[in-house]
């Protein structure tokens, strides 16, 4: 174990470090910085096409707009669900070009020239989509805010892998927390998910 000491002195030196690093990039590029600055325009509307669902849509947005705010206010998909808003809960999961994203963590202009799959964009006109089918089966949420983003991450998992086991069901959502705790009828929704997609039947 490391003495308390050392550990001390270790992150007084860290944060020294950091300091010194800090004046001295502050100090080198003042000028050129407050020019960098000055050209920067967060609040201006600017027009980007994205691929949602199979459709091309163009949309205003500002260049700080993260996907999950256009998904939501501006294009009312709201199957996106706000969670944490940092990258911990998986609840905004969505898919870009058919891989699981947290669409809190991507800006909206990151998904120009990407395909973007939402909830919504499973569905087979009026039906559900396999994965939709097999969570409602299997009871596979409780309260239901984190089921869009387990489904979404379940999708992207089956498109990758068609027939995973039981450990690679578990990595694949394991990025989407479920705080009511429904992981075995998630992971048992997964499985039937791909049994339906091979057309075997749930």
């Amino acid at each position: 174990m490391r003495d308390r000491d050392d550990s001390d002195a270790s992150r007084r030196n860290f944060l020294k470090t950091v300091g010194l690093g800090s004046a001295a990039l502050a100090s080198a590029g003042a000028g050129q910085g407050r020019a960098e600055l000055a050209a920067v325009e967060p609040e201006k509307l600017q027009k980007i096409l994205l691929s949602i669902n199979g459709r091309q849509l163009s949309v205003l947005v500002e260049a700080r707009w993260t996907l999950l705010f256009v998904l939501r206010e501006q294009l009312g998909l709201t199957g996106t669900k706000v969670g944490c808003e940092r990258g911990e809960c998986g609840a905004c999961t969505v898919l870009l070009d058919g891989v699981p994203r947290y669409a809190c963590l991507t800006l909206a202009v990151e998904a120009v020239g990407h395909e973007v799959t939402t909830l919504e964009g499973l569905l087979d006109g009026e039906d559900l989509g396999p994965v939709q089918r097999a969570f409602v089966e299997n009871d596979a949420y409780q309260c239901g805010y984190c089921t869009p983003g387990q489904v979404m991450a379940a999708e992207g998992l089956l498109r990758e892998n068609p027939a995973p086991d039981l450990e690679q069901i578990r990595v694949g959502v394991s990025g989407n927390l479920c705080r009511c705790g429904a992981y075995a009828n998630i992971f048992r929704a997964v499985a039937d998910a791909a049994k339906l997609r091979r057309g075997g039947g749930a």
